[in-house]
């Protein structure tokens, strides 16, 4: 359904392939789907594919690019998953923040005059979308399963747009003890929303594999639908 299309860095330092799904009838607004670990791979592009379904302007930027470009790896197959351990390790998020930014002022350009953009993010990138939240001008942030995300609670007073955050209790990537410091750290802040899914693992809201928890995934992208149908 969707194509690739290069953006322009930040920094200068070259251009990076972002994949957009486009809806049939004009966009009511964009929404910047941010990578697992895995790259920008087939479920990865579904979920920009159901964006464009839903109405809205979708697109996912390479953050990979600077290491290996167009990396496409699967979570189930256990030597794929060590290399996209290998890939995150490589990156630098402080870049990966510029490349969102960068594809927001894409969206941006291309939406128009008043066109809003909401940024989601799902394991490697719920960790980014949070960063994003802190120092992007997006509109709307949404994260499912961040890691680390208790280590960057000192940014938390820069940010002024909604924000929500997916939870599942079991993540083996985010101990009990990191999140009770999310919530204890950001209940105060108003921008700020957290679901918690009881029992639930890390990566529960996968497109695909065996990760994937079907009737919790659907809760949490319908939270997900209603609140940037609310704040986009």
């Amino acid at each position: 359904m969707g194509e690739y299309s290069s953006v322009s860095a930040l920094e200068g330092d070259g251009q990076f392939d972002v994949y957009v799904a486009r809806p049939s009838a004009k966009p009511r607004a964009a929404i910047i789907v941010i990578q697992e670990i895995f790259g920008v791979n087939e479920g990865i592009r579904r979920k920009c594919d159901n964006w464009a379904q839903q109405g809205y302007l979708a697109l996912a930027p390479d953050l990979f690019w600077r290491d290996e470009p167009h990396v496409e790896l699967d979570a189930d197959i256990p030597e794929q998953f060590q290399t996209a351990i290998g890939h995150m390790q490589k990156l630098d998020q402080d870049s990966a923040i510029y490349d969102i930014e960068a594809t927001i002022k894409a969206a941006r350009a291309e939406l128009g005059s008043g066109g809003k953009v909401g940024v989601v993010g799902y394991c490697l990138g719920g960790r980014l979308t949070f960063m994003a939240a802190c120092r992007t001008d997006g509109d709307a942030f949404v994260g499912y399963y961040g890691v680390g995300i208790d280590n960057l609670l000192g940014e938390q007073h820069a940010i002024g747009k909604p924000v929500l955050l997916h939870i599942p209790t079991a993540d083996g990537f985010v101990p009990p003890e990191a999140q009770k410091k999310m919530h204890d750290g950001l209940q105060d802040n108003r921008h700020v929303t957290l679901h918690d899914y009881e029992g639930l693992d890390h990566g529960f809201a996968a497109e695909m594999g065996v990760r994937r928890d079907e009737q919790a995934a659907q809760l949490a992208d319908k939270h997900t639908a209603d609140f940037f149908a609310a704040h986009l």
